[in-house]
């Protein structure tokens, strides 16, 4: 079988939509942002703009890698400082290592943000509308979205279309509720999350408009008088990064997951869903198997044990013939009722 033998998307909705009172979630990855703009939002893309970096030591590390896939490097950084300590290499090597792994991820960072279109009004209307219409049919079926993209791209579809029927978890709190306060207007708080049980979108690795302050998770948002990334960049200026999980392995991406409140609550969304879950633009490589690990829980028959609704179906985009023979060779390990692949080519969401 080749893709193009594959069900269309359209045959995909059309089929959910025939099932009564069916969820239907949404996961989307790095192909959701490629999607718009391939030329900003690939690996080769951030790659190449890295490698313009007049940082020594970034531009030994991609001579020496000679690959632009950072999950790929980051993990032989990871391998070397494990091998590094078990042959007691000297301390000021590791540490060596490490710093670079800190200065690749603030890059990638930077990468993402410098890259990226410079506000809302840069996305046309139309791509606006077509990309909201997308994403209105899993909010409509009181389905969540899941994200693993850092970009502001959903952001500001959700933000521009979307904002009454999404619900990101984030809100202002009353500052001094006890304190006078003229004109009845009282001060307010930056925009913090709380773990709301009605919440729908979800940054499973965080976004560059999301900072990790300790005590509390918070949002910058667009403002008229000056655009999220002028906000976002003052923040980094002042050595606060956004949230971003931009580990080697799988293993690494759970250990930062599981440290933050604000992603364990994503995951435990994502491993607790239930009807059906589209994926768009999400390859399950090998740096994603806590992903799959969530999806297997969602999926797992002792909630029907428990009188809990699992996840009865799974829907998988491919790209390439080479894409649907992966999914092909890992479609056991997901654990699901049903697990069917669809040409993700035919969404056509921007």
């Amino acid at each position: 079988m080749k893709i193009d033998d594959l069900p269309t998307y359209q045959d995909i909705i059309q089929h959910l939509k025939g099932k009564k009172d069916r969820k239907v979630n949404l996961l989307l990855g790095n192909g959701f942002s490629r999607a718009y703009d391939n030329s900003i939002f690939s690996y080769n893309a951030l790659g190449a703009f890295i490698e313009t970096t007049d940082d020594p030591l970034l531009q030994k590390i991609f001579s020496a890698t000679k690959t632009k896939n950072f999950e790929q490097i980051m993990q032989q950084l990871d391998n070397f400082c494990v091998f590094a300590k078990v042959f007691s290499a000297d301390k000021t090597i590791i540490e060596s290592v490490n710093e670079g792994s800190f200065r690749l991820k603030k890059s990638l960072i930077k990468a993402v943000k410098e890259l990226h279109p410079e506000h809302i009004f840069k996305i046309p209307d139309e791509n606006i509308d077509k990309c909201s219409d997308f994403l209105h049919y899993y909010l409509a079926s009181d389905g969540n979205i899941i994200s693993t993209n850092f970009d502001l791209l959903l952001y500001w579809v959700l933000v521009k279309k979307l904002k009454d029927e999404c619900n990101d978890g984030f809100g202002r709190d009353v500052e001094y509720p006890d304190e006078y306060h003229p004109d009845n207007q009282p001060d307010v708080s930056e925009l913090r999350w709380e773990k709301k049980e009605k919440q729908n979108i979800f940054y499973l690795h965080g976004a560059l408009h999301l900072f990790d302050e300790g005590v509390e998770i918070v949002k910058e948002e667009y403002e008229s008088n000056l655009c999220l990334l002028e906000k976002i960049e003052k923040r980094m200026e002042s050595k606060n990064y956004p949230i971003f999980v931009t580990a080697g392995n799988a293993e690494e991406k759970m250990h930062n997951i599981v440290h933050n409140k604000y992603l364990s609550n994503c995951y435990d969304r994502l491993s607790t869903i239930s009807g059906s879950l589209i994926t768009f633009g999400f390859n399950f490589g090998d740096y994603d198997s806590h992903i799959i690990s969530g999806i297997k829980a969602a999926s797992a028959v002792s909630r029907y044990k428990n009188d809990e609704e699992p996840l009865l179906s799974l829907y998988i985009g491919v790209y390439s013939d080479s894409d649907l023979e992966h999914i092909k060779s890992i479609k056991h390990k997901f654990k699901c009722k049903k697990v069917e692949i669809y040409n993700a080519k035919s969404a056509n969401i921007w």
